[in-house]
């Protein structure tokens, strides 16, 4: 049908052909040869009577029927060769054999005996563009054999050949109807008379004389299984070699089709290269940041949330207040601060706490780069080597010594000024976080309690605080230059300002652990320390501590920025262990522990803290209550003889009320006198003792962020699961801070990205353009390939392969470009900013953008796959 005419091409023909026979068929242009030609090869449809193989019917026949008829029964030899130019002569007759599913070494091997056949032995990995006409119609006459079909279609097959060569063909073609049925159609009755042994002539759609005709005899319908002998599909590997190859043909097209759809990649990948290497360099910040604030649970907190609410509570209630034009009003928000951060003061129960973590290991020790937990008293370290004086490193006495001590004892800032000054740090983790940072240079990390490394900067610097702390400088030195500026002398300055140390000077210095019931001597029932007894303080750093040793040196990597680069000491968390339970097992903690109402030191009693004597309008009160003699005599009684006693309580009977105020400060100035000032919880610290269990400090060192908020929202199911008084408190100070920069990096990549995909869509859209232009180009390979026998899934396999290849070479070239384009961003960003190697791809990105790639461009070049795939493949062979 063309427009609204139809046009019957054949009509009323019924005819038979032999299986081995030379047949010709001759008439004008337009009768209907080639139409003939096309039904009996299975490309064009019959639209009415019936086409009967080895008697069997193919009215029921699907596209797959036709495939497997070409494939394994026909052998198509056509006028224009019809050979794919960008396929090697050897590959072009292979074609037939692995759309057949033939292995590839039985390919070649039928491929080249196919060639030598026909005398082309020499010629087997040669273009088609490289031979002449005749060459390439016997490269189609091989192709045609090679999978040894029954009938062979000729369709003018010296039309566009020369005479002797036309002669070499049809003596080819004649020797070959020896085995095979060929049906030729031609112009030329000549060549029909002298090599056909039946000529048909056709007019008008019509068959006017069969000079041999044939008719075929009926065949059982067991024959009927005949046709459902299947091919398999092209195997992928075909299609990939042929879009491949075509690909080749078209390098620079290719290349820049590839590029363009690189673009989106490119952007993307660098998006992902900058937000990775921030990530990672933030993941660095956050664990060092961390390092310096864990996750620090102690026994008593202040909640400054409570006292913030507070203010805020007071400020809004204050403003709502009527006030009269010509007065001040009082705004009481110090007051309410204050009365917020007591109201927020809560006693943490860690020895449960401590049992929780313990048992919920997934909750904690899988987020956390350590646990640590403290027991209220600092180590006691000197110097080993005392023949030059007894040099004391931990707690540092340099700032002491000039009243820095003194003036943040007390204050919220005294924990800050501990940290700091403290240069002695336990260790964190198991070595990871050590690894992570640092990069040992000297020695070895420690492995026993009674090793510890010395932790320098990334320029392989200490502070002079941490060597005058150490002894390495001497520390009168510090001391006198610090008074000396105190007392107003600016010219005061330090003589070694710049001094350096062999890693051999360092490795192998030794230090005294000195357990704190060592300093205490028991004198007149009481225990004395004798710390600055310097001869007794000298016995006990040689003989009776614990010597440590400056095992190794490890340096900051160059990313790092722990807390410890100023120059710290590290230990492992078995010091710490072994420490307490050398404290705990001393004389003087045992015998502390065996009297729990009298202090060891004074031999006072403690004061009990039942009574809170206040006095209010010039009388006294007891816990609030108006004072009597029975209160008095409470307070009294565990600290006056029993005589006395006595006496005191007759006295008291007979006194007023009057008369019993005005004693009472005479009462509690003896009082004060016979109880001590120190407390039982205060003298245990003081000597380093502590029960494994109770600790006075947690420490929880998370391993980023996403862990810190993993590890605080455990802490909360705690406190949903315990009572009140075990309930935990603290206040996240740099959980408050920087929780947010993970997310804020996190939120600006998903935003580029999302403006840079945009791109990348637009450019799979174009590859989907340019891969319908290629179907456009191969629409007469579209319809070789269907002569040979590929089925409609294989032609779109082979488009779908090629923009398969163009999604990957696109992938391949973004991440390339990403790469290259890494190392002057790096360059940039290290000259601005200091920071190095941020830039970097991480290989999971590349191995997704490259999917990522590949799958848009497949997506994008399904729809012209499909079209490929529904050309008709008379009309494609017929494409110039």
């Amino acid at each position: 049908t063309v427009g609204e005419e139809t046009v019957p091409a054949l009509k009323g023909i019924t005819t038979a052909f032999r299986e081995h026979e030379f047949v010709a068929i001759l008439g004008p242009s337009g009768c209907g040869k080639t139409t003939l030609l096309n039904i009996i090869g299975g490309l064009d449809r019959y639209t009415s009577g019936d086409l009967l193989i080895d008697g069997i019917s193919t009215e029921q026949y699907t596209d797959y029927h036709w495939d497997t008829y070409r494939n394994r029964r026909i052998g198509f030899i056509f006028q224009s060769y019809h050979l794919i130019p960008h396929q090697t002569v050897l590959q072009n007759v292979e074609l037939a054999l692995t759309i057949a599913g033939v292995s590839a070494a039985e390919c070649r091997k039928r491929a080249v005996e196919a060639l030598e056949k026909v005398g082309l032995s020499e010629h087997l990995h040669k273009r088609p563009n490289q031979l002449s006409g005749g060459q390439m119609q016997r490269v189609a006459i091989a192709r045609a054999l090679i999978n040894d079909p029954q009938i062979i279609l000729a369709d003018e097959p010296t039309g566009a050949l020369d005479s002797d060569t036309g002669v070499q063909v049809m003596e080819l073609l004649k020797e070959i109807s020896a085995e095979k049925l060929i049906i030729m159609v031609t112009h030329n009755p000549e060549l029909a008379e002298q090599y056909a042994n039946r000529i048909i002539k056709l007019k008008d759609g019509s068959i006017v004389n069969d000079s041999n005709p044939f008719e075929a005899e009926e065949v059982s319908a067991k024959e009927e299984e005949k046709k459902t002998r299947f091919k398999p599909d092209m195997p992928m590997k075909t299609a990939f070699s042929l879009s491949l190859n075509n690909l080749f043909t078209k390098k620079w097209r290719t290349f820049l089709t590839a590029f363009a759809g690189s673009i989106g990649i490119i952007g993307i990948a660098l998006i992902l290269s900058l937000s990775s290497g921030f990530q990672n360099y933030i993941n660095n910040i956050e664990e060092s940041t961390l390092s310096s604030y864990p996750v620090e649970i102690a026994a008593e907190s202040a909640d400054l949330e409570s006292s913030m609410n507070a203010m805020a509570q007071a400020d809004s209630a204050l403003a709502k207040r009527e006030k009269v034009d010509g007065k001040i009003y009082s705004n009481a928000m110090m007051s309410s601060m204050i009365n917020g951060m007591l109201a927020g003061v809560h006693s943490n129960d860690l020895a449960s706490l401590k049992t929780y973590i313990e048992n919920n290991p997934e909750q904690f020790e899988k987020n956390a780069s350590d646990i640590q937990y403290a027991y209220g008293s600092d180590m006691l370290i000197y110097r080993a080597d005392t023949q030059n004086g007894i040099v004391k490193t931990n707690p540092s006495p340099l700032l002491d010594d000039v009243g820095y001590k003194q003036m943040y004892e007390g204050t919220m800032f005294e924990s800050a000024y501990n940290s700091y000054t403290n240069i002695w740090k336990q260790l964190i983790g198991d070595g990871t976080y050590m690894k992570n940072q640092y990069n040992v240079v000297a020695g070895k990390l420690p492995e026993k309690y009674d090793e510890v490394i010395l932790l320098v900067n990334k320029y392989n610097e200490v502070s002079d605080y941490t060597l005058y702390t150490l002894g390495f400088l001497d520390q009168s030195e510090f001391t006198d230059m610090v008074k000396k500026v105190m007392d107003g002398d600016m010219n005061a300055s330090l003589s070694a300002q710049d001094v350096s140390f062999d890693y051999n000077e360092i490795v192998g210095t030794e230090f005294a652990l000195v357990p704190n019931g060592e300093l205490y001597k028991k004198v007149g029932g009481v225990y004395q320390n004798r710390a600055s007894d310097t001869a007794f303080l000298s016995d006990v750093i040689e003989n009776k501590s614990i010597k440590l040793k400056i095992v190794g040196v490890a340096k900051a990597q160059e990313e790092s920025i722990s807390s410890m680069e100023i120059g710290s000491v590290g230990y492992t968390g078995e010091l710490t262990e072994y420490l307490l339970k050398l404290n705990n097992n001393s004389a003087v903690v045992k015998a502390q522990l065996a009297n729990k109402d009298v202090d060891i030191f004074t031999g006072a009693r403690f004061d009990s803290g039942k009574f809170n004597i206040t006095k209010k309008n010039n009388q006294y009160y007891c816990n609030g209550e108006a004072i009597t003699t029975d209160n008095v005599l409470d307070l009294v009684k565990d600290y006056v003889p029993e005589e006395a006693l006595g006496m005191l309580k007759v006295s008291l009977k007979k006194m007023s009320n009057t008369e019993l105020q005005m004693m009472i400060p005479r009462v509690l100035e003896q009082y004060s006198s016979m109880v001590s000032t120190n407390t039982y919880e205060g003298n245990l610290k003081q000597l380093g003792a502590g029960e494994s269990g109770k600790p006075t400090q947690i420490l929880i060192y998370a391993k980023d962020f996403e862990a810190k908020e993993r590890i605080t929202a455990a802490i909360k199911e705690y406190n949903e699961k315990v009572g009140e008084a075990q309930k935990i408190e603290y206040t996240d100070y740099i959980g408050v801070l920087l929780s947010n920069v993970s997310k804020i990096v996190n939120i600006v990549s998903y935003v580029l990205i999302a403006f840079v995909a945009i791109s990348l869509v637009v450019s799979s859209i174009m590859i989907g353009i340019i891969t319908y232009i290629s179907v456009l180009e191969r629409t007469k390979e579209i319809g070789i390939l269907r002569a040979i026998g590929a089925s409609k899934r294989d032609i779109s396999n082979v488009f779908n392969a090629e923009t398969f290849l163009v999604g990957f070479f696109a992938g391949l070239i973004g991440i390339g470009a990403t790469v290259l384009l890494d190392i002057p961003i790096n360059l940039i960003i290290a000259h601005l900013s200091g920071i190095h190697g941020v830039a970097k791809l991480p290989l999971l990105g590349a191995l997704a953008l490259v999917l990522i790639s590949v799958f848009l461009t497949f997506i994008a070049g399904l729809i012209p796959a499909r079209l490929a795939a529904k050309k008709d493949p008379v009309i494609a062979l017929r494409t110039e």
